[in-house]
């Protein structure tokens, strides 16, 4: 395939090397000491204790790249409604978008059953997609869903470094499944991933925002590893009834959560001393990814009246903290 890698961070230097590693035709947008990187010594990826370079074309304009079969967007939420309406020169009317993204995406209440609850303009979320840019220059007709299950790193520009997990379920928004699907899967797994075909993505999409909605936030303003905040019996406490709040609200919005709070983190534990996404940006001095993972959760609740003391507490928090850092926007 023929396909574009929106950001090359951590999670989009391992898809674009592996899918490049693997024969498709990959090019990406990055900025920056990524750019030059790239362009100097190639993509590198270490994984299993080996290093390989991928030679990708890369750009930090979309013109240069050209119309796609498929466009991966893999950037912090924060970052998608300014760079969105740049993408158009890539995607043409049959071009499959697919944002590997966390946190809740800009179309996860266009549903017919919320229709009927909601009207358009609560059906947008404002959190992550404040002035619709995203909304209007990603066409839904062409978006699949995306769950990444996996954790890597980038010590230096141009570098991705493998951890643990290979997983990505992919779906369509509607819930359908479909040809398009399984052929983004095939790709997907023959360059080496767990690729698993979705009949309900915006489910996946929830279930795992309610395991690390409240682990990524403490994590950043605590500066503490999973493993520590899970043995705090206070914060595991405070956690277990904000991911009850999020379960409240995954009931009405058709997607239940069918497993307990305590074991889901005991699942968690068992990872060991990992640092989250938000604690590596926390320290690194970048952006927080506030809004995709808590500020969605809280204004969806809003719309659908239902109380997230717990929710609101964490968001506030971190927000202020990050604020205060200049991590999140004043405004």
């Amino acid at each position: 395939m023929k396909i574009t890698v929106v950001g090359l961070g951590a999670v989009g230097g391992l898809i674009a090397a592996k899918l490049a590693l693997a024969g498709h035709e990959v090019s990406a947008i990055a900025r920056g000491a990524n750019l030059k990187a790239v362009r100097e010594q190639g993509l590198r990826l270490r994984m299993d204790g080996v290093e390989q370079a991928a030679n990708i074309a890369a750009s930090d304009d979309a013109r240069a790249l050209g119309t796609q079969e498929l466009v991966i967007i893999a950037l912090k939420g924060q970052a998608l409604p300014g760079i969105a309406p740049t993408l158009a020169p890539l995607i043409r009317p049959d071009t499959l978008v697919l944002p590997a993204m966390n946190g809740v995406p800009w179309w996860f209440l266009r549903t017919p059953a919320l229709s009927q609850r909601l009207t358009p303009e609560q059906q947008q979320l404002t959190s992550v997609d404040p002035h619709g840019a995203i909304d209007q220059a990603l066409p839904l007709s062409q978006v699949l869903g995306c769950v990444v299950h996996l954790t890597c790193s980038q010590p230096q520009p141009g570098v991705v470094v493998h951890g643990f997990g290979k997983r990505l379920i992919i779906g369509e928004p509607t819930g359908a499944l479909s040809d398009r699907i399984g052929q983004v899967a095939q790709a997907f797994a023959g360059a080496g991933f767990e690729a698993e075909p979705s009949a309900d993505i915006r489910r996946d999409i929830w279930f795992k925002l309610w395991g690390n909605m409240t682990t990524n936030p403490v994590s950043a303003l605590t500066g503490a590893t999973a493993d520590r905040i899970l043995d705090d019996p206070l914060v595991r406490s405070f956690m277990l009834r904000a991911m009850a709040e999020a379960a409240a609200i995954g009931e009405q919005l058709g997607c239940p959560i069918d497993q307990s709070g305590e074991d889901r983190l005991v699942v968690t534990r068992k990872l060991g001393a990992f640092k989250t996404s938000m604690l590596q940006d926390s320290e690194a001095n970048r952006s927080l990814e506030i809004d995709a993972l808590v500020g969605a959760v809280h204004e969806i609740g809003q719309r659908l009246g239902i109380p997230t003391p717990n929710i609101d507490t964490v968001l506030g928090l971190t927000r202020l903290m990050a604020r205060t850092r200049g991590l999140y926007p004043l405004d």
